[in-house]
């Protein structure tokens, strides 16, 4: 018992070292954790008295408790026990799918992540890019809005930069959770987005296991309150116009609503255009794909790197210009509850199928709301004109007053146009230098027509507010290239 053991010196080092982990892990990591917990609640509090719709408990609880919490769902349960049944697994296998499926949906909101770093990159990104301006709003009903109630923001896809411009626009209003596609799962990216309260979907995943704990899930935050933004379209749109609406992710948030409950679901729709979309040449080239062949314009990473290089060095020399204007609108408020009282349905009440058309008329509506405060913008404007004319050329005063008349019908009518510095001719000569210096319009003997190579791209733009003329000659076109 008292003799001596001789041990190597790494060994003892490593023991040394274990006993060390394992102090830190039994005693101290429990306080420090609970020391961050407390500032981080502090921290959140703090962030709430600014905010005008709050940040709410749910999307502060610890992501372990929400997958244990949608894990043990009766709905999930239920899942889980069809799924081994229809495929002759055990239930174990099925309920460890659903499990990783919950650990894919459920994100890791960080306040510090989103405010401190989401949301002043996202300014500087979009103010880089942009001359950013907020358009329609009216602050007098947004103000008005149930603060206990979840708010949905339904927004228009035109880029990828809409999450980027609205977590910016919307910094000051809450903390939006966003349900982002496959794109955002590479490696680096993932964490920084799921540390920003945004949740991945498989958009055309057939499994029911997956859709039944997705739908779960969104029902489970929208029941909690939290604030929602959601691309009812799907993805971006490829001819400049708004897209058919897909209803699955509004179907899972209004199922199960309840009218006489003590929270309403409020959605405020949000209109995005730009100037110059970053993608606008791919989504043309797409487009114009058939089934089968490869896209006309497709992704090219070295040309990414250049673009991205050039503008570093333009901004170096002082030669970068942004790309002209891009304007975020928000339309009047709409109460789900009010919305059902008028209509007088109970979606808990109604069949499948009934239920399903009955949320298609509310997601139509939705849209019709969107729609409507899209902001026209020069390019649009100075687009919508050229391609009217078709392939006469117009001098700059006939454009101008075509332009012109075209900003009363629609004010008349009123949709929010931006008038940059409240001057039309201003904004006229802004949309047509970003058309002529792309090439899209030509410019000869102090006239402007259509470029016929590059009509697809005017007609791209023009159809971005197509849908602000329904009683004109000028509706939705279909982009088509000209060689």
């Amino acid at each position: 018992m008292t003799s001596t053991v001789t041990l190597p010196v790494w060994l003892v080092a490593i023991a040394a070292l274990l006993a060390a982990i394992s102090l830190l892990d039994r005693l101290l990591m429990p306080s420090l954790r609970w020391a961050l917990r407390v500032r981080a609640n502090r921290a959140v509090d703090k962030l709430n008295t600014k905010l005008k719709l709050r940040i709410q408990p749910f999307k502060m609880t610890k992501r372990q408790v929400l997958i244990d919490q949608l894990m043990f769902d009766p709905d999930t349960l239920h899942a889980a026990e069809e799924y081994a049944l229809a495929n002759g697994v055990p239930r174990e296998v099925a309920m460890d799918k659903a499990k990783r499926y919950a650990r894919e949906i459920v994100p890791s909101f960080n306040a510090y992540a989103y405010f401190r770093i989401g949301t002043r990159l996202a300014r500087k990104v979009s103010e880089a890019l942009y001359r950013v301006r907020l358009g329609y709003k009216n602050d007098e009903q947004l103000s008005a809005v149930d603060p206990n109630s979840s708010v949905v923001f339904i927004i228009n896809h035109r880029s990828n930069m809409d999450y980027v411009l609205v977590t910016y626009v919307a910094a000051t209003q809450s903390a939006l959770s966003y349900a982002v596609g496959e794109w955002a799962q590479i490696w680096g990216l993932r964490s920084l987005i799921s540390s920003m309260g945004a949740y991945f979907i498989r958009r055309d995943s057939r499994d029911p296991l997956y859709r039944r704990i997705l739908a779960r899930y969104v029902h489970m935050a929208t029941a909690a309150g939290v604030v929602q933004a959601v691309f009812p379209e799907g993805g971006l749109s490829r001819d400049g116009a708004l897209r058919e609406p897909k209803f699955g992710l509004l179907s899972y948030m209004v199922s199960g609503f309840d009218k006489q409950g003590a929270r309403d679901i409020t959605f405020i729709p949000v209109g995005i255009n730009y100037d110059r979309v970053l993608e606008d040449r791919i989504l043309v080239g797409a487009a114009n794909t058939e089934k089968g062949q490869k896209p006309i314009f497709r992704f090219n990473a070295g040309r990414l790197l250049g673009f991205i290089g050039g503008n570093i060095w333009r901004g170096l020399r002082g030669k970068n210009y942004r790309y002209g204007y891009a304007c975020v609108s928000f339309g009047d408020p709409i109460s789900l509850r009010a919305y059902l009282n008028r209509e007088n349905i109970d979606f808990r009440t109604l069949a499948p199928e009934p239920r399903f058309a009955a949320i298609e008329k509310l997601g139509r509506e939705l849209m019709a709301a969107v729609g409507h405060v899209i902001p026209a913008l020069p390019v649009s404007l100075v687009a919508t004109v050229l391609i009217d004319a078709g392939d006469r050329a117009l001098t700059a005063f006939e454009l101008k007053a075509r332009v012109a008349t075209m900003i009363e019908q629609l004010e008349a009518s009123g949709a929010h146009v931006h008038v940059p510095r409240a001057d039309r001719d201003y904004a006229i000569d802004v949309g047509l230098r970003m058309l002529t210096l792309r090439h899209f319009v030509i410019e000869e003997n102090e006239t402007y027509r259509a470029n016929p190579i590059e009509r697809a791209m005017l007609v791209y733009y023009a159809n971005a507010i197509a849908h602000l003329f329904p009683n004109r000659a000028l509706t939705k076109q279909t982009v088509r290239l000209f060689h």
